[in-house]
């Protein structure tokens, strides 16, 4: 199949230019590896709280190779994967401070587009939870009364009739309506950073592979093919590529890959056919959702977070497309979507996510406080990268900051089992909740694992 900067219909939407690579020794008083959402983010508060800086960035890829180029582009204002998971894991006060901190996130992120002139394609179109069956019609009134219970005013249910007006679908009996957020070119955001951050004088290699990160003296050095960059302290933003140069906190999450299909442009009459006046980005309420949305060309962009797991945590070029995964998408599209079965999908690309136990990220530090990481953000990566940065940039200057006191800061979540444990674990969850999705009860392993408050799905 093509490679990833073909297949996947962000990157191949980049325009060409000129990159620079790490091939000799370079020196910098803050090195990031990784030019995603986190490592741009972060480049760019440092330079915020400290302007004289010098900081560089270090990229296998180009900017946007990642995650952060390949996901969705639904911009999403919870920090948690649900309110109910926040509040099973930090308690109701911290997950109202997440709640507030998501919202205050977008707004501010949306603002800053607009002072910096980076035209990403944002639209703030907010989002829909739709609900398949009567128990997601419950699971949907609860979502929202737990919405309510932490302050916010920006959720609401929906009937059958009100879900329908809003996207043709005869599998639809409900849902919840947010707004908030929306949807964008995460790959033109990603770009947009880079730009940002090169204008605040940080340097950006890329086509860079890094091979170790490694103390050298009282600070660090980045290892590539042909380059060495010295730092004082070293951020890793690698997301899940993060066991590639630290090895040991492979217990404190999981690589799985996502795989996205996106359509040709549907001609109007096409759009008129299943609505979606109000362009929400989509999931459905199922544990192994399809999550969806259009592009500015009017493109349906269409996702499964039935993510796949590699034996012995691999990640690379050769899970950046699987056939099984495309035609299951296929497939509940035209479920669907029936008045459009005959569709065409004119891009298929896979991408690695980190996932964590409690569906959060997680902040740590190794080799005595000189490697920094932040990672593990579970498909709500376009918009937590952001509070991410921030965190990271705090923390690489010992800066004080509010949000070093969050618990998903101060805590890491309960560890993953090793190999082979690890992959029969996965297994025997993906079937479990299978048929939880089929409208069987969850057996005692998913009711065991609920009450520990760990959740599986990306």
């Amino acid at each position: 199949m093509d490679p990833i900067e073909q297949s996947c219909f962000w990157l191949a939407g980049l325009p060409p230019r000129d990159t620079r690579a790490l091939a000799a020794r370079a020196d910098a008083e803050i090195a990031i590896v990784g030019a995603g959402f986190t490592g741009l983010w972060t480049a760019i508060f440092l330079k915020q709280l400290e302007p004289g800086l010098d900081v560089a960035v270090v990229e296998q890829g180009i900017a946007a190779y990642g995650a952060s180029g390949r996901n969705a582009g639904m911009l999403s204002e919870t920090v948690d994967h649900s309110h109910g998971l926040a509040i099973q894991h930090f308690g109701l006060e911290e997950a109202r401070r997440l709640s507030a901190l998501g919202e205050t996130n977008v707004a501010e992120l949306a603002a800053f587009l607009v002072e910096r002139g980076i035209d990403c394609g944002y639209e703030p179109t907010g989002r829909l939870l739709v609900a398949l069956t009567p128990a997601h019609l419950e699971e949907s009134h609860r979502t929202v009364a737990l919405a309510r219970e932490l302050g916010l005013t920006t959720w609401r249910f929906l009937d059958q009739a009100a879900m329908r007006a809003e996207v043709h679908s005869p599998l639809y009996q409900g849902g919840v309506a947010v707004q908030g957020g929306g949807i964008l070119d995460p790959a033109r955001l990603t770009d947009g950073l880079r730009q940002e951050a090169e204008r605040l004088g940080v340097r950006v290699f890329e086509r860079s592979p890094v091979s170790a990160v490694e103390p050298d003296g009282d600070g660090v050095v980045v290892r590539t093919g042909q380059g060495r960059l010295h730092a004082r302290r070293a951020v890793l933003a690698t997301s899940a590529y993060t066991h590639h140069l630290l090895p040991g906190i492979t217990w404190r999450f999981i690589p799985l890959y996502d795989y996205i299909l996106v359509s040709e442009p549907l001609t109007s009459a096409q759009l008129a056919t299943i609505g979606w006046q109000g362009r929400q980005g989509i999931t459905d309420g199922r544990t192994f959702f399809n999550y969806y949305r259009l592009t500015a060309d009017n493109r349906v962009l269409w996702g499964t977070s039935e993510a796949a797991y590699y034996a012995g945590n691999s990640v690379g070029p050769a899970h950046d497309h699987s056939p099984p995964h495309y035609q299951s998408l296929e497939a509940s599209w035209r479920r669907h979507f029936p008045q459009l079965a005959d569709l065409r999908w004119t891009h298929r690309w896979g991408g690695a996510i980190c996932s964590t136990t409690r569906m959060t990220p997680f902040f740590g530090h190794a080799h005595g406080g000189r490697v920094l990481y932040g990672l593990g953000f579970t498909g709500h990566g376009v918009g937590t990268t952001r509070i991410a940065g921030r965190i990271l940039a705090h923390l690489a200057l010992e800066r004080s900051s509010e949000l070093l006191q969050l618990s998903l800061v101060t805590h890491r979540p309960f560890p993953y089992p090793p190999e082979p444990l690890r992959g029969l674990a996965v297994n025997a969850v993906t079937r479990a909740l299978r048929r939880v999705d089929a409208g069987e009860a969850p057996n005692l392993m998913l009711r065991v694992l609920d009450r520990l408050g760990i959740g599986f799905s990306s």
